[in-house]
C-alpha cells in the first residue's frame, strides 16, 4: 500500500496535531457542566432579585453557592473559549488567526481570573 500523503506535506510534517479529540471532549464536558449548573444559576439569581447588598453577599459567601458559582464561571469561560477557538480556526487563516487566538486566550484568562478573584473577595470578606 502506498503512502497517500502529498510528498510536500510529508516533508513539512503537516498532519494531525493529535489534539482534536481532547478539544472535542472538553467542549462536551463543559457543555454538560453548564447544563447542570445553568438551572442552579438561574434559580440562584432569580431568588436574589430585589435583595439588598448584604443579602446578596451573604448568599454568595455560603460554601455551596460559592463553589457552584466558581464552577459555573470556570465552565462558562472555558466553554466559550473553546467554541470561539473553533470558529477562528475554521474561518480565519494566516497571521490574523494566530493573533486572534492569542488575544482570545489572554482575554478569557484575564476575565476568568477577575471573576474568581471577585467571588473570592466576597467569600472571604463577607
Amino acid at each position: 500500500m502506498s503512502n497517500m500523503r502529498d510528498p510536500l506535506a510529508t516533508a513539512r510534517g503537516l498532519g494531525s496535531a493529535k489534539d482534536g479529540v481532547n478539544h472535542w471532549w472538553m467542549q462536551r464536558v463543559t457543555a454538560v457542566a453548564l447544563l447542570v449548573l445553568s438551572p442552579w444559576f438561574i434559580y440562584f439569581s432569580v431568588g436574589l432579585i430585589g435583595a439588598d447588598h448584604f443579602t446578596v453577599r451573604s448568599a454568595i459567601a455560603t460554601p455551596l453557592n460559592a463553589t457552584l458559582l466558581l464552577s459555573f464561571v470556570i465552565a462558562i469561560f472555558w466553554h466559550a473559549r473553546l467554541g470561539l477557538q473553533v470558529v477562528i480556526e475554521d474561518y480565519i487563516h494566516g497571521w490574523q488567526e494566530i493573533t486572534l487566538q492569542l488575544i482570545i486566550k489572554f482575554a478569557y484568562a484575564i476575565a476568568a481570573i477577575a471573576s474568581i478573584l471577585a467571588i473570592g473577595r466576597i467569600v472571604f470578606s463577607a
